[in-house]
């Protein structure tokens, strides 16, 4: 192949897989030397077997090889956030006070994923609980700056051509942001499409599975995989998942219509994420109404922060009181305002999110997606934070599907994603407004990555 195999997206490599013209061992191969050559400066693993990367990689050439049936994503390696359970690696969760800690059984989505022929690479870096205070991961287009947070390591290894697939978790903006940060494509479906089982636990109300991709196909044809109903977890649909891949590669029937809400905290975007959307805007014309959010809208931020810090702090109860002082400066005084919500307020919150799940039900009977941003501009400089993760909050809050669209790039080099959000449980609706999307920008001056 005259193209590096780490360099392939996801359905690249399963078709060359599947047709033997790319083993599993050589991409896994690939995909190590490229580690071995980046993760240096990069620093995107928490943990890695190479031995036991190459195991799995010859097992699925052995298979296919022997005629035996073959998954959707069989020989293909995918990393995961180190907050995922693995029976045959630890899970760490961004801090010592859960180092070398070794799950006995794989997380349901992990299940999944080696039903489907997956190679499970190894861990990537998260923050410190899944939560605000950064970890070591550095930018792959420039290592002096964060590739965001808290799915940081899923990001940076899929934009670095270590995996051509990652899996990370969005309880505020802990995909779609990253996924700005690092130029590809981030997708969290609708809450409760993707089991939880065997997750770290900060937010039983707010906590939702996605994945990172170099394509739209890519991140379709993973979410398809890990997808569907689970009674371990509460939030778990009981029903029938949209299709994602044929979504993701449909034709609109009819030019889609979007919305675009001026919230007031758009104030915080950088002018050069600002002048981006800006064009994105008028390159769509007519197709987009712009709308002033209601002062309830820019409200749902407040409660979704009083949701999660007080859900923190009783998931995580026992560790918060066993390991305070081996937590970070950071994030201690988060958890001390957590502790200080009380029971009502946080009931109050939560029936302001079922009002707000029951607005956007009925907003989308006349648009197929609202336009955002996914992050303020380009990634901060690293050790200033992992972002602002306002710009998800709204979206996360009532369960939407939500993407970032790597199309803009910024002042200094930097990506700089567009969100689209879509109705709830029609995420097959929104990959396919989603394709639309980045066609139509296809090749036009301001854009880049389409």
């Amino acid at each position: 192949m005259t193209t590096a195999p780490c360099s392939l997206t996801a359905t690249e490599a399963v078709d060359a897989i599947a047709s033997g013209r790319l083993t599993s061992v050589e991409l896994v191969k690939s995909c190590l030397a490229q580690i071995a050559a980046t993760d240096g400066a990069i620093k995107a693993w928490a943990y890695l077997d190479t031995d036991a990367a190459l195991a799995q990689a010859a097992e699925c050439d052995r298979l296919r090889k022997g005629g035996m049936a073959t998954g959707p994503l069989h020989g293909v390696p995918v990393g995961l956030k180190d907050i995922i359970d693995t029976h045959d690696m630890p899970t760490t969760r961004g801090t010592p006070i859960f180092a070398g800690r070794q799950p006995e059984a794989d997380a349901r989505i992990v299940e999944k994923l080696r039903e489907a022929g997956a190679v499970i690479m190894g861990k990537t870096v998260t923050t410190e609980l899944a939560f605000v205070h950064a970890n070591e991961t550095r930018n792959p287009h420039n290592t002096d700056h964060s590739p965001g947070g808290s799915s940081s390591g899923s990001a940076a290894a899929v934009a670095a051509s270590h995996v051509p697939l990652a899996i990370g978790t969005q309880t505020n903006g802990s995909v779609i942001r990253p996924a700005s940060f690092c130029g590809v494509f981030g997708f969290k479906p609708t809450r409760g499409v993707i089991s939880r089982d065997g997750l770290l636990q900060t937010s039983v109300s707010l906590d939702q599975v996605g994945c990172f991709g170099r394509s739209l196909a890519d991140v379709a044809l993973l979410t398809d995989v890990i997808a569907g109903y689970d009674q371990r977890d509460a939030e778990s649909l009981a029903r029938p998942t949209p299709r994602m891949l044929p979504g993701a590669s449909a034709q609109a029937p009819v030019t889609p219509n979007f919305a675009w809400f001026d919230l007031p905290f758009y104030g915080r975007l950088a002018d050069d994420a600002r002048a981006g959307l800006d064009y994105v805007l008028e390159a769509l014309g007519p197709h987009v109404t712009r709308m002033t959010a209601a002062d309830a809208l820019s409200n749902l931020v407040a409660v979704q922060a009083r949701i999660h810090e007080y859900e923190i702090c009783q998931h995580q109860a026992a560790v918060i009181d066993a390991h305070w002082d081996q937590l970070s400066d950071t994030l201690k005084p988060v958890l001390t305002r957590g502790r200080e919500i009380s029971r009502d307020e946080y009931e109050d919150a939560l029936a302001v999110k079922l009002s707000a799940q029951a607005f956007f039900a009925d907003f989308f009977t006349e648009f197929d997606a609202i336009l955002a941003p996914a992050a303020a501009g380009e990634a901060p400089l690293f050790g200033q934070g992992t972002g602002d993760p306002i710009f998800c909050t709204l979206w996360t809050l009532a369960g939407l599907p939500c993407i970032t669209v790597p199309v803009l790039v910024g002042d200094t080099g930097l990506p700089i994603g567009v969100q689209l959000i879509g109705p709830i449980e029609r995420d097959d609706r929104l990959l396919r407004t989603a394709h639309w999307f980045q066609n139509s920008l296809a090749g036009t001056a301001k854009t880049e990555g389409v």
